[in-house]
């Protein structure tokens, strides 16, 4: 009984263990955005992303994009035109990230719905 025991604490801190990474990755109010946006699109320069995002700050994507490329979720391409652009798309880890994002936004329509349902 007792080995039993040691191995679901085992896994238990593995768990949390995990959460404490992901949770650590995607910290920021932009970043679970930014990777629906480039998952959905494949890939996409910074003021095509800005646009979509709508009221980020240039420097606050900027810094969410150096996060995210920093952590290899996604890849950062400059392309020499001119003016240079910059292309920003999801490293394979960064498209292993989408189901738990869609799960995320399945969860928040849910309880979207529940609370709404409660206000009538």
């Amino acid at each position: 009984m007792k080995k039993e025991k040691v191995e679901l604490g085992l896994a238990y801190e593995n768990q949390i263990r995990g959460i404490k990474d992901t949770t650590e990755l995607l910290n920021g109010k932009w970043k679970i955005l930014i990777i629906s946006h480039l998952y959905y699109n494949g890939s996409l320069r910074f003021m095509d992303l800005k646009r979509q995002l709508e009221s980020v700050s240039s420097k606050v994507l900027s810094k969410e994009l150096k996060d995210l490329e920093m952590n290899k979720l996604l890849k950062r391409t400059v392309i020499d035109t001119t003016p240079i652009a910059v292309e920003y798309e999801l490293t394979g880890s960064g498209k292993r990230l989408y189901p738990v994002v869609r799960a995320m936004a399945k969860w928040g329509m849910t309880y979207r719905d529940e609370i709404r349902a409660e206000d009538t």
